[in-house]
């Protein structure tokens, strides 16, 4: 390369936009500095590059091999810094929505944080509920979002919008990166904050003329925040007070959630859930950190919970809440829940404990951390006091495992109707539950949660905190992007599944075979449920008159449609659809007007189940 005449570098220091002759020099600029670190500093720059390449630089200093995002004015510059790099692969979305939803599960099937890349204005803007839906499920993402230029910020310039006071309320933090010597810093924080503590989405608005202005990369140096130093070890007193609880206990019962699996404690789970035979419940987003095969499992608790699950909370005598939030779906009335039980509680969160409900041992720990110092204390223990206490639970496992016996988990099978649970149930056959499941919201994710035997954690992707329809198609992409060897299904309403069809596209051309199962029952499945069961049958805009046909939706872009109409079809257009290598819709036309039981009604306790 030859060196940069120095007019073009004194006249781009002071780029002014809208000029056309300036916007020629900017162009030189970029050019020129769009190679690589060592070149520049040999043409005298002094190791300076762009702001753009600065974040690339980063991304990569953080081990991100894979982003998702869409391209606008705003962002042009990281855009095309992003060409050079053959270390850092960028998925193209259809929309912004399905960019943060497919980094958020990529995030969640990997452990890894996620990165979204979104342009100013309406690009992130779309991202919103994608930032709102990791948010509520404790996510690790880093969303970059383009910005107008500094000196336009303010002016209602342009595609120009707010997204840091708009996205306050959901994410952990964001950043407005107003000097340029802050860019890598501020990067590197927001990696660091995203991941440590309790997990969530950080996003980092990028003002256009700082991905343009030349810096200086900074050296690695320690991250140190004054005002977030999150725990992750457990006080040993409440540790000691704990297992001195899980020793007279005589009904316990392990309550799981999300804080497991994201943790990576689901080892150390199931070694004190066995070691002391405890039965075990999961929340939805707890799903897989336990083995749902196992003997000791309950499965899902709450307002779809199973019996057995919501009966032994109700009766047991000590409940340990493990990376779990006390959510209001899992609770029912407050006041009923858990009510003869002594409560523990370990959450990273100091502000989830006590905060719905009192606990008696709060634990403010990491998961791992905390059931390791847990296992620790009760290997200290003679083993004779151990097997006591696996005898002394013997008669509650009984009384948990006749309750599963007398309330399984059921569904009117008689008929030539495709019931929605049999496709579940079908599925988990036909994979051994070794596939990633994502789901979309409603009757479908409940299906789901309730008969795919989760067995391995970072396996069931679902949107559990905001419930957002449209979230499974781009995290069933982002799933099969982290691990494209595995099987990787979508299990879907055809309500949800329209809300973000157009990924479809996205996986064509990124050879990404998802499977996605549309359980097609012609409503807003779960909302005319509640109408069926709570307003008469008076079906308010759930009827969904008109649909495409998902076949031909399927050719149109590419990708094969299966359909089913009858029964004996289910098993033959899965395993048509899992063989196929591309994307595949399985449409199964089920029984319209199929329910989700268990169900507790809304401010009922989780005793008052309405059964099959």
């Amino acid at each position: 390369m030859t060196e940069p005449p120095t007019p073009y570098i004194l006249c781009c220091s002071s780029f002014k936009y809208g000029n056309k002759k300036n916007h020629e020099l900017h162009r030189v600029l970029v050019l020129c500095t769009n190679e690589n670190v060592s070149t520049i500093q040999g043409n005298g720059l002094m190791g300076k590059i762009t702001g753009s390449r600065a974040i690339v630089q980063c991304l990569k200093e953080e081990g991100v091999q894979t982003i998702f995002g869409y391209p606008g004015g705003a962002v042009i510059d990281l855009y095309d810094a992003l060409m050079d790099s053959t270390d850092i692969e960028h998925v193209l979305v259809r929309h912004e929505q399905g960019a943060v939803h497919a980094a958020d599960a990529f995030a969640r099937v990997t452990g890894e944080v996620g990165v979204a890349l979104l342009t100013s204005g309406p690009g992130a803007t779309n991202g919103v509920t994608g930032i709102a839906t990791a948010y509520l499920d404790s996510i690790p993402l880093v969303v970059l979002t383009g910005q107008v230029p500094r000196a336009l910020i303010g002016n209602d310039a342009f595609q120009e919008v707010d997204i840091v006071g708009i996205t306050r309320p959901c994410t952990k933090h964001n950043y407005l990166v107003s000097k340029p010597e802050d860019l890598v810093p501020v990067l590197r924080e927001a990696f660091h904050v995203a991941k440590t503590g309790r997990p969530g989405p950080v996003l980092v608005d990028l003002p256009k003329d700082i991905l343009a202005t030349l810096i200086d990369y900074p050296q690695i140096a320690p991250i140190k925040l004054d005002s977030y130093q999150p725990n992750y070890k457990p006080h040993q007193g409440q540790i000691t007070k704990a297992c001195k609880l899980l020793m007279q206990a005589k009904k316990p019962v392990l309550y799981v959630g999300g804080g497991v699996i994201l943790s990576n404690s689901h080892k150390e789970l199931s070694a004190l859930a066995e070691k002391l035979q405890i039965p075990v419940t999961m929340t939805l987003m707890g799903l897989g950190a336990f083995p749902g095969s196992h003997d000791l499992s309950m499965g899902m608790l709450g307002m779809h919970g199973s019996y057995t699950a919501n009966m032994a909370v109700a009766e047991s005598d000590l409940l340990i809440a493990v990376g779990a939030r006390f959510d209001d779906r899992v609770t029912g009335k407050l006041e009923d829940f858990a009510s003869k039980a002594k409560i523990i509680h370990v959450d990273i969160d100091p502000t989830s404990i006590s905060k719905n409900v009192k606990v008696d041992v709060p634990i403010v720990a990491d998961c791992l951390a905390a059931l390791t110092a847990i296992n620790d204390w009760l290997e200290k223990c003679p083993e004779e006091e151990i097997a006591e206490r696996r005898d002394a639970h013997k008669p509650w496992i009984d009384t948990v495992h006749n309750w599963t016996k007398e309330h399984p988990m059921r569904y009117n099978s008689n008929g030539s109707e495709i019931k929605p649970q049999f496709v579940v149930e079908t599925i988990d056959r036909l994979t051994k539950g070794e596939a990633i499941i994502t789901t979309e919201v409603g009757q479908n994710q409940m299906w789901a949660a309730q008969f795919y035997k989760f067995n391995h954690p970072r396996h069931f992707v679902t949107s559990g905190g905001l419930g957002t329809m449209g979230f499974g198609l781009p995290a069933a992409i982002g799933a099969q992007m982290a691990f494209p060897d595995k099987i990787v299904i979508d299990i879907a309403g055809d309500g949800s599944i329209q809300m973000n069809i157009q990924e479809l596209a996205t996986a064509r051309q990124n050879n990404c075979n998802v499977k996605i199962v549309i359980l097609n029952n012609g409503y807003l499945g779960m909302v005319r449920q509640w109408q069926e069961l709570f307003y008469d049958k008076r079906y308010a805009s759930t009827v969904m008159d008109v649909a495409p046909d998902f076949v031909k939706l399927a050719e149109a872009y590419g990708a094969v449609g299966l359909r089913a109409t009858k029964k004996e079809e289910v098993e033959s257009v899965l395993a048509e659809g899992l063989a196929t290598d591309n994307v595949v819709i399985m449409e199964f036309l089920v029984a319209p007007e199929e329910g989700v039981y268990p169900m507790v009604p809304a401010g009922k306790a989780n005793t008052e189940m309405l059964l099959v």
